[in-house]
């Protein structure tokens, strides 16, 4: 008597939960005053060493995400704090107005990160360009 044993290929799906929770959370941070977004972070850095290469593509992003963030916040904020006083004397407005503008862009530049990589994320994609400074 023999038995036949099944040895089909057997397709392995990642968990999408937490990186899902993590976009959330980094979307949420515009209405928490960021606080969601540190949350957010610690989820990515717990998570990428132990996930799946797709989930890993996505934490990678995530993580660098915030920290090009963080980069251009400081940038700008540098720029508004020198340009407010300056702009007494003229001199500063074009800086502050600089500073204003790095705000917003990298405002409309994370949320649009996060839609994306929620994107592919919802597709079970791994991100292509997990590395890339724009999108």
């Amino acid at each position: 008597m023999s038995e036949r044993l099944d040895t089909g290929t057997v397709t392995m799906t990642e968990d999408k939960t937490m990186p899902m929770v993590a976009y959330v959370l980094y979307l949420l941070g515009f209405a928490s005053g960021g606080l969601t977004l540190f949350v957010g972070l610690i989820i990515a850095y717990a998570n990428r060493g132990t996930a799946g290469p797709k989930m890993e593509t996505h934490y990678t992003f995530m993580i660098r995400t915030f920290w090009l963030s963080i980069a251009w916040a400081i940038i700008g904020g540098l720029l508004v704090l020198f340009g407010a006083p300056l702009s007494l004397v003229l001199i500063g407005i074009p800086f502050f107005l600089l500073g204003l503008f790095i705000f917003g862009a990298v405002g409309i530049w994370f949320a649009v990160r996060c839609v994306v990589g929620l994107m592919y994320l919802s597709r079970g994609e791994a991100y292509p360009r997990p590395m890339n400074w724009l999108i």
